[in-house]
């Protein structure tokens, strides 16, 4: 199966093709950046498959993260994979950015709590806590810095994400063994592909991911009745 990965729900907009069983995709970007993901994604996305042996049609499957994350960036990356998917007759599905940017520490912290931790501004951050083993210990949330750590229990944790430091300056004044490995404002778009690959199309649809609601509302106001 030949996956084509699509992230623009943080602070990059990333794309790449790999295959399953490939350690390696057969083509990456990733360009970090706060806004003007609408303008950079299609052309990094040409970019991408032009490197690609036969190209769109070449494609299985399509993934995207769906949040949390930015909600202008998280419409552009969702509505570029389900036209993707639609021109090319193939299944899309969603990935979540915590589970993106969980998953390589998935197997290899033996012992100790995972926790991903982004920065939702205000104070507050996106977090979710897995065992080792990738059992899910804490569901995806926003909450305050002091809550997210509070929500680890007895720990160790190791942290990832833009708002690892924050998390871990808490568990640490409550006494917890905190580790920060990883405080990138993205997650690595190839585990975005590498969990698209095992998502299931029927339980992990292309849609955007809001844990509160977007901070812009319609105008009424100058609404004009309808006849």
């Amino acid at each position: 199966m030949r996956i084509l990965a699509i992230d623009t729900a943080l602070g990059a907009c990333s794309a790449c093709v790999l295959e399953a069983g490939s350690a390696q995709p057969l083509a990456i970007e990733q360009v970090a950046m706060e806004r003007g993901h609408a303008e950079a994604l299609m052309p990094l996305i040409e970019r991408v498959m032009d490197a690609v042996e036969g190209g769109f049609s070449s494609l299985d499957r399509v993934a995207v993260t769906v949040g949390p994350g930015s909600y202008t960036g998280l419409r552009v990356g969702v509505s570029a994979a389900r036209a993707i998917a639609l021109a090319a007759k193939i299944p899309a599905v969603g990935v979540t950015t915590l589970a993106a940017c969980a998953a390589p520490l998935v197997g290899r912290e033996t012992g100790r709590v995972i926790a991903a931790a982004l920065d939702a501004k205000h104070g507050q951050v996106w977090f979710q806590a897995l065992s080792s083993e990738g059992r899910p210990i804490v569901a995806l949330r926003q909450v305050s810095y002091r809550d997210a750590a509070r929500a680890i229990g007895a720990g160790p944790v190791s942290l990832v994400g833009s708002a690892a430091l924050a998390v871990a300056n808490e568990a640490w004044a409550i006494g917890l063994d905190a580790l920060v490995l990883d405080d990138a404002r993205a997650p690595d778009v190839t585990w975005v592909a590498r969990l698209g690959l095992i998502a299931d199309p029927e339980t992990a649809p292309p849609r955007p991911l809001y844990l509160k609601a977007p901070e812009t509302t319609p105008q009424d106001r100058a609404r004009l009745p309808r006849r």
